[in-house]
């Protein structure tokens, strides 16, 4: 029988997706994290997968279904660490294998031709109106609306070709839903990057041999200085601690937990520095060991 060239073509298509790599996301297309993912993954084929919430992208990426890695925002400059998905990493049998930082630039996305005066609203990500504020201070006429993913507030925009409402998101977006940009870096802070984690389900895998960052949680005893000695260990052991955040262990008030990054110095290894603090900490657990990404 003989192959048509549509067959050939929906054939090579098939083949394709099935050599891409499937990125679970938060968000939709032309959402931060796809630009954050196609950032790390610059040179191979790639099948974005949504998800609408983090805690939905975890599940999918543990089911494995749908998804063979995920990435996830950890902390912004501006709005700081996000605790829940530190609190995802922790209740959840994924590990870190790598990061990504971005710099995040949003701007006002309309229907082509529509000016300012005529928008009513402009929807977005609470965190991405937040760091927008001051632009749209001289604008009282334009409610702010908060809804679930940037992207996804420039796709309703453009599905439902509202010319009354504006979107707060990437150029990709605008690009993907063939957007306008009415005005371009409307952030108040330029220095505004995202660090984003990249995540696989934990099945016990080898660590890569360029691996010199890590990420753990440990608690201490509640007692004076027991946190300052599991510092000056890790000083010891030549590390560079480059992130500390405690968050509330629930059930036992104003007691906490630390999540830790660091780098690896000097001729000792992550492990080495692990086992020296295993005595003096409590369930300690190893989140990630993988390499720094670049800050450029």
């Amino acid at each position: 029988m003989q192959t048509t060239s549509a067959e050939t073509t929906t054939e090579n298509a098939s083949s394709e997706e099935a050599s891409s790599l499937r990125v679970g996301i938060q968000g939709y297309t032309g959402a931060f994290h796809e630009i954050a993912t196609r950032q790390f993954f610059p040179d191979q084929p790639l099948q974005i997968v949504p998800a609408h919430t983090f805690s939905e992208l975890i599940a999918a990426l543990l089911k494995g279904e749908e998804m063979d890695t995920g990435l996830m925002a950890i902390e912004n400059t501006l709005a700081g660490s996000l605790m829940s998905n530190y609190r995802l990493l922790l209740d959840n049998p994924v590990r870190i294998v790598g990061e990504v930082f971005l710099r995040i630039e949003q701007n006002l996305l309309t229907l082509p031709g529509v000016n300012i005066e005529e928008l009513e609203e402009v929807h977005s990500h609470p965190v991405a109106i937040a760091q927008c504020r001051d632009f749209f201070s001289k604008y009282p006429h334009i409610q702010l609306v908060e809804t679930v993913d940037t992207a996804l507030s420039a796709r309703e925009v453009q599905e439902n070709q509202w010319r009354h409402v504006g979107a707060i998101a990437s150029n990709l977006a605008a690009e993907v839903y063939e957007l306008e940009t009415l005005a371009a870096g409307i952030e108040t802070n330029k220095q505004n990057h995202t660090r984003f984690l990249v995540l696989e389900k934990d099945r016990g895998q080898a660590v890569s041999p360029n691996a010199n960052k890590v990420s753990m949680s440990f608690t201490v005893d509640h007692t004076v200085g027991s946190l300052y000695k599991v510092l000056a260990v890790l000083s010891a052991y030549n590390v560079n601690l480059t992130k500390i955040q405690s968050a509330p262990i629930i059930g036992k008030p104003w007691e906490y937990l630390f999540f830790v990054d660091f780098l690896i110095g000097g001729n000792m290894s992550w492990q080495q520095a692990l086992d020296a603090i295993r005595p003096i900490t409590h369930e300690l657990h190893l989140l990630g060991a993988y390499e720094q990404g670049d800050k450029n």
